[in-house]
Protein backbone atom coordinates (compact mmCIF):
# COMPACT_ATOMS: atom_id res chain seq x y z
CA UNK A 1 0.00 0.00 0.00
CA UNK A 2 2.67 2.32 -0.84
CA UNK A 3 4.45 4.26 -3.67
CA UNK A 4 8.15 5.64 -3.45
CA UNK A 5 9.82 6.92 -6.16
CA UNK A 6 13.68 7.61 -6.00
CA UNK A 7 16.24 9.38 -7.79
CA UNK A 8 19.77 8.71 -7.38
CA UNK A 9 22.88 10.19 -9.19
CA UNK A 10 25.90 12.38 -9.59
CA UNK A 11 23.21 15.27 -8.34
CA UNK A 12 22.48 14.04 -5.71
CA UNK A 13 19.21 11.52 -3.91
CA UNK A 14 15.52 12.69 -4.36
CA UNK A 15 12.81 10.85 -2.83
CA UNK A 16 8.99 11.09 -2.76
CA UNK A 17 6.08 8.72 -0.70
CA UNK A 18 2.67 8.43 0.04
CA UNK A 19 2.26 8.60 3.24
CA UNK A 20 -0.86 5.92 2.94
CA UNK A 21 -1.53 2.91 5.48
CA UNK A 22 -4.53 0.56 5.22
CA UNK A 23 -5.20 -2.00 8.00
CA UNK A 24 -8.08 -4.27 6.96
CA UNK A 25 -8.29 -8.40 8.23
CA UNK A 26 -11.72 -10.56 7.96
CA UNK A 27 -11.81 -13.99 6.09
CA UNK A 28 -8.86 -15.15 4.43
CA UNK A 29 -10.36 -16.04 0.98
CA UNK A 30 -12.26 -12.36 0.80
CA UNK A 31 -8.98 -10.76 1.95
CA UNK A 32 -7.02 -12.00 -0.99
CA UNK A 33 -10.11 -11.72 -3.73
CA UNK A 34 -10.20 -8.06 -1.99
CA UNK A 35 -6.42 -7.68 -2.34
CA UNK A 36 -6.59 -8.85 -5.87
CA UNK A 37 -9.09 -6.48 -6.98
CA UNK A 38 -7.17 -3.77 -5.41
CA UNK A 39 -3.85 -4.11 -7.48
CA UNK A 40 -4.69 -4.87 -10.83
CA UNK A 41 -6.94 -1.58 -10.62
CA UNK A 42 -10.98 -2.98 -10.58
CA UNK A 43 -11.04 -0.94 -7.67
CA UNK A 44 -10.10 3.10 -8.13
CA UNK A 45 -10.97 5.41 -5.62
CA UNK A 46 -11.65 4.71 -1.61
CA UNK A 47 -15.32 4.96 -1.87
CA UNK A 48 -15.64 2.24 -4.11
CA UNK A 49 -12.65 -0.02 -1.51
CA UNK A 50 -14.70 0.89 1.52
CA UNK A 51 -17.82 -0.44 -0.17
CA UNK A 52 -15.98 -3.26 -1.61
CA UNK A 53 -14.58 -4.43 1.89
CA UNK A 54 -18.26 -4.30 3.23
CA UNK A 55 -19.59 -6.41 0.67
CA UNK A 56 -16.84 -9.14 1.76
CA UNK A 57 -17.11 -8.85 5.29
CA UNK A 58 -13.54 -7.10 5.86
CA UNK A 59 -13.02 -4.54 8.29
CA UNK A 60 -10.53 -1.55 7.48
CA UNK A 61 -8.84 1.46 8.39
CA UNK A 62 -7.45 3.90 6.35
CA UNK A 63 -4.85 6.60 7.33
CA UNK A 64 -2.68 8.95 5.17
CA UNK A 65 -0.01 10.15 7.82
CA UNK A 66 2.31 7.24 7.60
CA UNK A 67 6.38 8.21 7.37
CA UNK A 68 8.00 6.06 5.02
CA UNK A 69 10.77 8.29 4.26
CA UNK A 70 13.42 9.40 6.56
CA UNK A 71 17.22 10.86 6.21
CA UNK A 72 19.69 9.35 8.23
CA UNK A 73 23.74 10.44 8.14
CA UNK A 74 23.69 11.52 4.78
CA UNK A 75 21.51 8.85 2.82
CA UNK A 76 17.56 9.09 1.98
CA UNK A 77 15.95 5.92 3.01
CA UNK A 78 12.26 5.12 2.03
CA UNK A 79 10.24 2.11 3.30
CA UNK A 80 7.49 -0.03 2.39
CA UNK A 81 6.52 -3.10 4.59
CA UNK A 82 3.72 -6.19 4.92
CA UNK A 83 3.28 -7.23 8.58
CA UNK A 84 2.61 -11.07 8.43
CA UNK A 85 1.20 -13.27 10.97
CA UNK A 86 4.56 -13.51 12.72
CA UNK A 87 6.94 -11.33 11.49
CA UNK A 88 6.97 -8.04 9.18
CA UNK A 89 7.93 -7.77 5.92
CA UNK A 90 9.99 -4.53 4.47
CA UNK A 91 11.60 -3.53 1.35
CA UNK A 92 14.19 -0.38 2.12
CA UNK A 93 15.98 1.98 -0.70
CA UNK A 94 18.93 3.54 0.64
CA UNK A 95 19.78 6.66 -1.34
CA UNK A 96 22.27 9.85 -1.87
CA UNK A 97 24.87 10.84 -4.39
CA UNK A 98 25.76 8.16 -6.65
CA UNK A 99 24.94 5.79 -4.96
CA UNK A 100 21.92 3.47 -3.72
CA UNK A 101 21.59 -0.22 -2.04
CA UNK A 102 17.82 -2.21 -1.81
CA UNK A 103 17.79 -4.15 1.32
CA UNK A 104 14.65 -6.91 2.09
CA UNK A 105 14.17 -7.69 5.85
CA UNK A 106 12.00 -10.55 7.42
CA UNK A 107 11.59 -8.98 10.50
CA UNK A 108 15.34 -7.51 11.29
CA UNK A 109 16.61 -10.59 9.64
CA UNK A 110 18.30 -9.66 5.99
CA UNK A 111 17.53 -11.52 2.79
CA UNK A 112 18.67 -9.33 0.04
CA UNK A 113 20.75 -6.34 -0.56
CA UNK A 114 21.40 -5.49 -3.83
CA UNK A 115 23.65 -1.87 -4.49
CA UNK A 116 23.99 0.42 -7.67
CA UNK A 117 25.65 3.85 -8.69
CA UNK A 118 22.86 5.37 -10.28
CA UNK A 119 19.05 5.38 -11.73
CA UNK A 120 15.15 5.90 -11.00
CA UNK A 121 13.67 3.18 -8.73
CA UNK A 122 10.03 2.80 -7.89
CA UNK A 123 8.56 0.82 -4.89
CA UNK A 124 5.19 0.27 -4.75
CA UNK A 125 1.96 -2.80 -6.12
CA UNK A 126 2.11 -3.45 -10.47
CA UNK A 127 -0.53 -1.33 -11.08
CA UNK A 128 0.72 1.63 -8.92
CA UNK A 129 4.35 1.11 -10.81
CA UNK A 130 2.79 0.68 -14.20
CA UNK A 131 0.83 3.70 -14.26
CA UNK A 132 4.12 6.06 -12.15
CA UNK A 133 6.70 4.59 -15.22
CA UNK A 134 4.23 5.82 -17.89
CA UNK A 135 3.80 9.17 -16.55
CA UNK A 136 7.42 9.41 -15.66
CA UNK A 137 8.39 8.60 -19.18
CA UNK A 138 5.75 11.50 -20.51
CA UNK A 139 7.21 14.41 -17.68
CA UNK A 140 11.22 12.93 -17.12
CA UNK A 141 14.35 15.17 -18.83
CA UNK A 142 17.72 14.10 -17.25
CA UNK A 143 18.83 17.75 -17.11
CA UNK A 144 16.37 18.85 -14.16
CA UNK A 145 17.06 20.09 -10.84
CA UNK A 146 16.93 17.95 -7.72
CA UNK A 147 13.82 20.12 -6.52
CA UNK A 148 11.90 20.38 -9.84
CA UNK A 149 12.60 16.23 -9.89
CA UNK A 150 10.62 16.06 -6.69
CA UNK A 151 7.67 17.98 -7.70
CA UNK A 152 7.35 15.99 -10.74
CA UNK A 153 8.01 12.71 -8.32
CA UNK A 154 4.94 14.58 -6.38
CA UNK A 155 2.72 14.92 -9.04
CA UNK A 156 2.80 11.85 -10.54
CA UNK A 157 1.86 10.15 -6.97
CA UNK A 158 -1.18 12.19 -7.03
CA UNK A 159 -1.86 11.44 -9.72
CA UNK A 160 -1.39 7.47 -9.56
CA UNK A 161 -3.45 8.27 -6.07
CA UNK A 162 -6.48 9.50 -8.00
CA UNK A 163 -6.58 5.92 -9.70
CA UNK A 164 -5.95 3.46 -7.22
CA UNK A 165 -6.53 4.18 -3.28
CA UNK A 166 -3.51 1.88 -2.71
CA UNK A 167 -1.84 5.00 -2.76
CA UNK A 168 -2.81 8.11 -0.78
CA UNK A 169 -2.32 12.15 -1.86
CA UNK A 170 -0.69 13.27 0.79
CA UNK A 171 3.43 13.22 -0.14
CA UNK A 172 6.66 13.72 1.21
CA UNK A 173 9.67 14.65 -0.70
CA UNK A 174 13.11 14.87 0.58
CA UNK A 175 16.79 15.64 -0.87
CA UNK A 176 20.23 14.67 0.06
CA UNK A 177 22.93 16.28 -1.98
CA UNK A 178 26.60 14.87 -0.21
CA UNK A 179 29.58 15.71 -2.27
CA UNK A 180 30.84 11.33 -3.11
CA UNK A 181 31.86 9.45 -5.77
CA UNK A 182 31.16 6.00 -6.51
CA UNK A 183 33.56 4.47 -3.34
CA UNK A 184 32.75 6.88 -1.09
CA UNK A 185 28.68 6.62 -1.22
CA UNK A 186 29.17 3.08 -1.23
CA UNK A 187 31.19 3.11 1.72
CA UNK A 188 28.96 5.71 3.48
CA UNK A 189 26.17 3.42 2.91
CA UNK A 190 27.26 0.33 4.35
CA UNK A 191 27.95 2.29 7.33
CA UNK A 192 24.66 3.86 7.59
CA UNK A 193 22.75 0.80 6.89
CA UNK A 194 24.62 -1.63 9.48
CA UNK A 195 24.25 1.13 11.82
CA UNK A 196 20.22 1.09 10.88
CA UNK A 197 19.24 -2.92 10.80
CA UNK A 198 21.51 -2.66 13.95
CA UNK A 199 19.34 -0.27 15.81
CA UNK A 200 16.18 -2.24 14.03
CA UNK A 201 17.41 -5.05 16.03
CA UNK A 202 17.44 -3.54 19.23
CA UNK A 203 13.73 -1.55 18.56
CA UNK A 204 12.36 -5.31 17.83
CA UNK A 205 14.46 -6.95 20.90
CA UNK A 206 13.05 -4.48 23.66
CA UNK A 207 9.78 -4.63 21.10
CA UNK A 208 10.11 -8.26 22.24
CA UNK A 209 10.67 -8.22 26.03
CA UNK A 210 7.72 -5.17 26.46
CA UNK A 211 5.35 -7.68 25.26
CA UNK A 212 6.58 -10.75 27.11
CA UNK A 213 6.19 -8.23 30.48
CA UNK A 214 2.92 -7.13 29.77
CA UNK A 215 2.07 -10.77 29.21
CA UNK A 216 3.66 -11.45 32.22
CA UNK A 217 1.28 -8.74 34.12
CA UNK A 218 -1.84 -9.49 32.67
CA UNK A 219 -1.72 -13.67 33.67
CA UNK A 220 -0.63 -11.95 37.26
CA UNK A 221 -3.48 -9.62 37.41
CA UNK A 222 -5.80 -12.33 36.70
CA UNK A 223 -4.18 -14.72 39.83
CA UNK A 224 -5.04 -11.83 42.25
CA UNK A 225 -6.79 -13.46 44.85
CA UNK A 226 -10.62 -11.18 45.09
CA UNK A 227 -12.17 -13.77 47.20
CA UNK A 228 -11.27 -17.00 49.69
CA UNK A 229 -9.03 -18.03 52.05
CA UNK A 230 -5.35 -17.25 51.84
CA UNK A 231 -3.92 -18.57 54.93
CA UNK A 232 -3.87 -18.45 58.93
CA UNK A 233 -2.37 -16.31 61.66
CA UNK A 234 0.52 -18.59 62.98
CA UNK A 235 2.07 -15.58 65.04
CA UNK A 236 1.23 -12.07 67.23
CA UNK A 237 3.22 -9.56 67.75
CA UNK A 238 1.67 -6.55 69.20
CA UNK A 239 -0.54 -5.25 66.36
CA UNK A 240 1.61 -7.41 63.86
CA UNK A 241 0.50 -10.77 62.94
CA UNK A 242 2.54 -13.28 61.05
CA UNK A 243 -0.27 -15.13 58.49
CA UNK A 244 1.08 -18.40 57.52
CA UNK A 245 -0.09 -19.02 53.54
CA UNK A 246 -2.33 -21.59 52.11
CA UNK A 247 -0.84 -24.66 49.18
CA UNK A 248 -1.95 -22.38 46.72
CA UNK A 249 -1.23 -19.04 47.77
CA UNK A 250 1.79 -17.10 47.04
CA UNK A 251 3.24 -13.01 47.76
CA UNK A 252 4.37 -11.37 45.14
CA UNK A 253 5.67 -7.21 44.89
CA UNK A 254 4.71 -4.23 42.26
CA UNK A 255 6.86 -6.04 39.69
CA UNK A 256 5.41 -9.70 40.16
CA UNK A 257 8.56 -10.97 41.79
CA UNK A 258 7.86 -13.36 44.51
CA UNK A 259 8.26 -12.53 48.09
CA UNK A 260 6.55 -15.61 49.89
CA UNK A 261 6.05 -19.24 48.99
CA UNK A 262 2.90 -21.45 49.89
CA UNK A 263 3.40 -22.06 53.30
CA UNK A 264 5.95 -18.91 53.98
CA UNK A 265 4.76 -16.39 56.15
CA UNK A 266 3.80 -12.85 55.73
CA UNK A 267 3.67 -10.20 57.96
CA UNK A 268 0.35 -8.34 57.95
CA UNK A 269 -1.20 -5.45 60.32
CA UNK A 270 -4.27 -5.33 62.71
CA UNK A 271 -5.47 -3.06 65.09
CA UNK A 272 -7.70 -5.66 66.44
CA UNK A 273 -7.09 -6.87 69.69
CA UNK A 274 -8.87 -9.81 69.17
CA UNK A 275 -7.17 -11.71 67.00
CA UNK A 276 -6.03 -15.80 68.27
CA UNK A 277 -3.45 -17.97 66.80
CA UNK A 278 -5.47 -20.08 64.16
CA UNK A 279 -7.41 -17.46 63.17
CA UNK A 280 -8.78 -17.79 59.08
CA UNK A 281 -7.40 -14.69 56.85
CA UNK A 282 -9.71 -14.39 53.84
CA UNK A 283 -10.44 -12.02 51.35
CA UNK A 284 -14.05 -11.24 51.31
CA UNK A 285 -15.59 -8.48 48.71
CA UNK A 286 -11.95 -7.38 47.85
CA UNK A 287 -10.75 -6.61 51.19
CA UNK A 288 -8.37 -8.52 53.42
CA UNK A 289 -9.47 -9.66 56.89
CA UNK A 290 -9.81 -12.35 59.48
CA UNK A 291 -12.83 -15.26 58.75
CA UNK A 292 -14.35 -14.83 62.42
CA UNK A 293 -14.91 -11.45 62.79
CA UNK A 294 -14.13 -9.43 59.46
CA UNK A 295 -11.20 -7.39 61.22
CA UNK A 296 -9.50 -5.57 58.76
CA UNK A 297 -5.57 -6.85 57.78
CA UNK A 298 -3.12 -4.67 55.76
CA UNK A 299 0.07 -6.11 54.25
CA UNK A 300 2.68 -4.74 51.62
CA UNK A 301 2.22 -7.22 49.62
CA UNK A 302 -0.29 -8.62 46.35
CA UNK A 303 -1.61 -12.14 47.52
CA UNK A 304 -2.22 -14.21 44.32
CA UNK A 305 -2.89 -17.70 43.34
CA UNK A 306 -0.15 -20.07 41.97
Amino acid sequence: MSLIIAYVGKKGCVMASDKRKIGYFGDRENLKLLESELYDGRISNDEDFLKRAKELGISTKITDDANKLKIIGKTIRGEVSTKGTFETRRRRIYGTTYGYQMVELLGSDTESRKAGKSGIIIFGNDFAKRMAETLLKREWKASLSLRYMGEIFQAIIEEVASKTPTVGKKVDVLIQQPKFNEQEAQRHLNITIDHDIKVLTKFRQELTEQIVQQQIEIDMVNKIIDKGEVGKVVNIDDNMVYVQLNKDVQAVDGNWKQLAAPGQNVLMFTESDNVKLGDKVVIENEDLCLKKDKSSLKCDVILCSL
